[in-house]
């Protein structure tokens, strides 16, 4: 069994967790799970009321990363300015496509589905489904956004709705 590079996180910390998004390390803990000692991070998602306890060096393989810098931010932000690319495939087709853009914990593959599903007052209302993903895929860049920027989630939405609006004058 090859060992993965351990990560260096601390509790307190913010971390992105790809299929649930941003959480905060609460502890580092020993806990011995079938005769065999494991060092965990005790990794808590406010929102969703739930706390994950991930083996330290499966960390990295899993896809754990710390929160995006400043510059990644912009990128994101710069992506949902972009005009929508929606491909002519079948509705199931894409919705796995974006389906895997969320859960992959890329905040530019992310921003992406959130562009590519936003709709404006005056174009054909989503599906039960795409409203789904898109609010899915909003939620996850909004906390992101939001850890970020210093913690305000309804700043941070309001940035994220600035901007996408801005698209639509544009």
């Amino acid at each position: 069994m090859t060992k993965s590079k351990k990560l260096d996180f601390r509790p307190n910390e913010f971390v992105v967790y790809p299929a649930h998004g941003v959480g905060q390390i609460l502890s580092i803990e020993e806990q011995e799970v079938a005769g065999i000692s494991l060092e965990l991070f005790v990794i808590s998602f406010e929102k969703d009321k739930m706390t994950l306890r991930v083996p330290t060096h499966k960390a990295t393989e899993i896809g754990m990363r710390a929160l995006s810098s400043p510059d990644v931010i912009g990128h994101a932000m710069k992506t949902l300015k972009g005009k929508a690319k929606v491909k002519r495939a079948m509705w199931s087709r894409r919705a796995q496509e974006y389906e895997q853009k969320i859960n992959s914990g890329d905040l530019i593959a992310i921003a992406e589905v959130v562009r590519d599903l936003h709709r404006t007052d005056d174009q054909r209302e989503q599906s039960y489904s795409e409203r789904q993903l898109y609010e899915a895929a909003l939620e996850r860049l909004t906390r992101e956004v939001a850890a970020v920027g210093g913690g305000d989630e309804l700043a941070a939405a309001k940035q994220v709705g600035d901007v996408l609006e801005s698209r639509v004058a544009a």
